[in-house]
């Protein structure tokens, strides 16, 4: 999958703290992550995170979406920390760009097993995870606070390249981008 024209995908970087608390207030204004826990995972050695930004040559750049993964250094598990898309960037397929890196990443990483939480109220996310391959596994009740909202715990397998097929099913992701062999 591509981005539309006139944006970008770019690996996160300190500098981009600003734009992403901004597109972070934005996207989830009850429970928002604080400056200095985002920060932290823009610093750290065991995070990934990735931008979609504007690519037009007459301003500059806006990030317009972005998103995170954590796993330790050979550690088979990963988890998605976070990921969010401009509300009028929804619906062309940038969740998907976003989250595909993610696996990737992850995929580079020697990762096999992949969890993340969603919010039990955000149908649209719960979607596009269950198209990637994600099952929900487990409900947190009233995590999301102050709001109460559960969150649904889901989880993949990720094989390795070298993992053969079974039943028909690709890798994660390859469902949802429509590369199936």
């Amino acid at each position: 999958m591509t981005l539309p024209d006139g944006l970008r995908l770019r690996r996160a970087h300190p500098q981009d703290l600003d734009d992403i608390m901004w597109l972070e207030h934005a996207s989830f204004p009850t429970d928002a992550w604080s400056a200095s826990q985002m920060s932290g995972e823009l610093y750290s050695p065991h995070g990934y995170y990735v931008v979609v930004e504007t690519a037009d040559d007459t301003s500059a750049p806006l990030v317009v979406g972005y998103a995170g993964l954590s796993s330790l250094a050979g550690n088979p598990v990963a988890d998605v920390q976070t990921i969010a898309v401009a509300a009028d960037q929804r619906g062309k397929g940038l969740g998907r760009v976003l989250f595909t890196e993610l696996l990737d990443e992850a995929r580079r990483r020697g990762v096999r097993e992949v969890f993340l939480e969603v919010r039990a109220d955000n149908p649209v996310a719960q979607a596009m995870y269950t198209a990637f391959g994600f099952e929900h596994i487990a409900t947190r009740p009233r995590y999301y606070q102050p709001d109460g909202v559960d969150a649904w715990v889901m989880r993949a397998d990720l094989p390795g390249p070298d993992d053969e097929r079974s039943s028909g099913v690709g890798p994660i992701g390859q469902e949802a981008l429509g590369e199936r062999d």
